[in-house]
């Protein structure tokens, strides 16, 4: 099979993924084999070959979020079966799914409705699974009435607005300039350019000067500490990239919580529960979609001899919406 690969611990740069042929995996025994039909393209993507990972082997296939077509099953799977379409976010320390087919653990995966496409289902993954977890496992919502989602034209972003908006939460969002006019299509209630506006003016300003009761972030522990100047008493921070300091007295004084989103982390944890948590969080964001409660925001649908170029426009910032690759629109295995 054709596959996007990682040579050697030395390829640190999206200039060295190759594609090459590659064994066809074989299911283990709780494992499914998917004829991939469409791949997400995320950030961690390039960032993972950029850092490489300490338990990769090589050559290492990449790719995270998949959606396809089941064409084998292992011994002990009963749940799943041949000619069903299914979509999963993998783990990221395994051969992934930037390739034509994939083995992986029936655990991660959920059944695509059929008025769902495959290139939707992908675009609902990595991104979408940790806007879910950030706004429906994380927080305590019940008495949340406004919310901060930092970069809200982002793959998190973009559906934690809409996540937060499902539970009629009045919601503020980040952006650049020109991403003002994408990040509407999200329903945010006042969307603010980060590049030209005082972020925590607008806020302050929104709320009557009390702050935000929740605040998503999904960039960075920087900017993660700058979020504690915009919470309001008993005011909760979901942070996805990473942890900021913290200040014991201050947290107490306000009654502040602090919370953090590893989606991917789960895969690793041992914990079988948390392992399944993602397929059932996969499985509630497509009905969802299914239902048109929320809306991917597909961006570029790419062939499959443009998913370099796609990580590139990433990496860049130059996407507007989630970028996917379709397998059934390309002209590679003719």
């Amino acid at each position: 099979m054709k596959a996007y690969v990682v040579e050697n611990e030395e390829a640190r740069s999206l200039d060295q993924v190759v594609l090459k042929d590659m064994p066809k995996p074989v299911p283990a025994k709780d494992e499914v084999l998917v004829k991939v039909h469409a791949a997400g393209l995320n950030p961690v993507d390039y960032k993972l070959v950029e850092g490489g990972v300490e338990k990769w082997t090589y050559p290492h296939v990449l790719g995270l979020d998949m959606a396809g077509e089941i064409e084998a099953v292992g011994e002990d799977v009963t749940d799943f079966k041949i000619g069903m379409r299914v979509s999963g976010h993998l783990n990221l320390v395994k051969d992934g799914c930037f390739a034509e087919y994939v083995a992986v653990p029936t655990y991660e995966l959920a059944e695509i409705p059929e008025n769902v496409t495959y290139e939707d289902a992908a675009a609902l993954l990595c991104g979408a699974l940790t806007a879910y977890q950030a706004i429906e496992r994380k927080p305590n919502l019940n008495n949340v009435h406004t919310v901060l989602v930092q970069a809200g034209s982002g793959a998190v972003g973009s559906l934690a607005i809409q996540f937060a908006k499902l539970h009629g939460l009045v919601v503020a969002t980040t952006c650049s300039t020109e991403k003002v006019p994408f990040v509407g299509y999200t329903s945010a209630d006042h969307i603010i350019d980060y590049k030209t506006q005082d972020v925590a003016k607008e806020i302050d300003e929104f709320t009557d000067g009390h702050g935000v009761d929740l605040i998503v972030d999904p960039v960075s522990g920087a900017m993660a500490e700058k979020d504690f100047d915009m919470l309001a008493y008993n005011g909760q921070l979901v942070t996805i990239v990473d942890v900021p300091p913290i200040d014991a007295d201050r947290m107490f004084n306000n009654g502040f919580s602090l919370d953090v989103v590893n989606l991917g982390g789960a895969h690793e944890s041992g914990n079988p529960e948390q392992k399944r948590d993602l397929g059932r969080m996969n499985a509630e964001v497509l009905k969802l979609a299914s239902e048109n409660e929320i809306d991917p925001l597909l961006g570029t649908v790419l062939p499959f001899e443009k998913l370099v170029d796609g990580l590139r426009q990433i990496k860049n910032h130059e996407n507007f919406g989630k970028l996917v690759v379709s397998f059934d629109h390309t002209e590679r295995l003719q």
